[in-house]
């Protein structure tokens, strides 16, 4: 794979479908080429086409993130990709292993939870944070780790406390990094969203369908992974260079109290 490319590149991780299937393209189109990694192959193909009818090369890294002893080699070998990372985005995470009372949450389910939604996204954006420090000033564009973190990171779900408590964790150490990177010139995004349309929500669908459209949300319709996509592409390329640590509602309204 040629790497004398002036574009930047951005490792984007639970790249297969959805809502990492949707970042990897818009991260596409904004001017970067990707480097997706995932637990599993199955999506992967159609990524590397989405990214590819967009404009970008896409480069496949298989990887198990709760695994922090594989995090070291996926960074040096998404590193080489592209021959650099100016953008990582903390995308991969799971769910509850299932939905209910919060009196029946297991220890299972919640180690799982945040294992990879909170654990595996600090160490890896660790990782990818000390190579950037030590590399110095960006050469291709500007430097950015997003964390996808959720409206749970604020709005209590008692049916699925764990999945809830990681994502607010996640939402905590998006702003400490933003704190440790702002001196390297590297921001640092909480991005959360709202009811998304994905596999994970697919079991609740019509449940949401009915909540929104009595108005959940003042925008009354399902959020689509191309909603984040766009987002997540906004920041990394620049566009707010005053902005680090700031939590970005992708909610339709979600967010807004009201009385």
């Amino acid at each position: 794979m040629p790497k004398d490319t002036q574009r930047p590149a951005a490792l984007v991780t639970g790249a297969r479908r959805g809502i990492g299937r949707a970042i990897a393209t818009s991260l596409a189109s904004a001017g970067f080429d990707i480097v997706g990694t995932d637990i599993a192959q199955d999506g992967m193909a159609e990524t590397a086409r989405a990214v590819s009818a967009a404009g970008g090369r896409f480069h496949v890294l298989m990887a198990d993130l709760a695994l922090l002893e594989q995090h070291a080699p996926l960074v040096a070998s998404a590193w080489a990709a592209f021959g650099g990372l100016e953008c990582l985005v903390c995308n991969a995470g799971v769910g509850a292993m299932q939905r209910g009372d919060v009196l029946d949450v297991s220890p299972q389910s919640w180690d799982r939870c945040f294992a990879i939604n909170t654990r595996a996204s600090f160490f890896l954006a660790q990782a990818v944070a000390r190579r950037m420090v030590a590399e110095g000033a960006p050469q291709r564009a500007a430097r950015s780790i997003s964390f996808i973190s959720s409206a749970n990171a604020f709005l209590a779900s008692p049916d699925r406390a764990e999945y809830a408590a990681s994502k607010s964790a996640t939402a905590m150490v998006a702003k400490i990094f933003a704190l440790r990177l702002a001196e390297d010139g590297i921001a640092v995004h909480d991005i959360r969203p709202g009811v998304i349309r994905t596999e994970l929500t697919a079991p609740v669908a019509e449940a949401y369908t009915k909540r929104i459209e009595a108005g959940l949300s003042p925008i009354r319709r399902w959020g689509e992974p191309d909603d984040i996509g766009r987002a997540v592409a906004l920041l990394a390329s620049g566009a707010l260079p005053f902005s680090t640590g700031d939590a970005f509602h992708i909610d339709g309204g979600l967010h807004i109290p009201r009385l």
